[in-house]
């Protein structure tokens, strides 16, 4: 959902089931966003949830049993390790010196190693978001999905990743695939131009007229 919608931490944790609401394509939906950093008054926007996002939010409702109330929540995750057998014991193997439990004359079957899941009843803090975002691309490092970097490049990436991130980088790839700055400026609900054009600052000398010449020419 955030490289959809660009959303600030505080605004996507804010998010509830009811905020999502049918759009003119079938298989997407629109987000009603209540109140934002740069909407103080509370005047609300909508913002473009595209159908891969729309999947991926029935995926995750239908899994942690949520059907109202804040989409995103704290999961508390139980790791519990693979057990051997263990074969029950004779009776005279007891030894007196030790506690009497019939118990132990019993087999126990293995266990496979599980996990266990609860989802809480309350929404992510914003704290909460930067370390998730960190978290799977490490995951997704791990996996050789991330090829082209090193062990290097990943720690200097993660230094950098934050809650903002993909407000970013969203903001990014719009100008660069030719948006301009007041439709960016509308898909992000930017109220001033001084932060997208910070954010594009480093595409902007690329795709000027500079670089557009020098480009070709080379």
């Amino acid at each position: 959902m955030p490289p959809d919608t660009g959303l600030r931490a505080s605004e996507l944790v804010a998010i509830a089931v009811e905020h999502i609401v049918e759009a003119l394509d079938p298989e997407a939906r629109l987000l009603t966003i209540q109140r934002s950093k740069g909407d103080q008054e509370g005047e609300g926007a909508t913002a473009y949830l595209s159908p891969r996002s729309v999947r991926a939010i029935a995926a995750w409702t239908q899994s942690a049993g949520i059907s109202s109330g804040p989409l995103f929540r704290r999961v508390q995750v139980r790791r519990y390790k693979a057990r051997a057998a263990v074969k029950g014991r004779r009776i005279d193997s007891i030894s007196s010196r030790e506690t009497w439990d019939l118990r132990k004359t019993l087999s126990k079957p293995a266990v496979p190693a599980r996990l266990e899941f609860d989802v809480g009843s309350v929404a992510l803090h914003p704290g909460s978001i930067g370390p998730i975002y960190r978290s799977i691309i490490q995951r997704a490092f791990d996996r050789v999905a991330l090829s082209d970097l090193t062990a290097d490049d990943l720690a200097r990436l993660l230094k950098g990743v934050s809650a903002h991130s993909t407000r970013v980088g969203l903001n990014q790839d719009l100008f660069a695939s030719g948006e301009d700055l007041a439709g960016i400026m509308d898909a992000l609900r930017w109220k001033s131009p001084r932060m997208p054009l910070a954010y594009n600052r480093n595409l902007a000398a690329e795709a000027g007229a500079a670089g557009r010449l020098l480009n070709k020419l080379a």
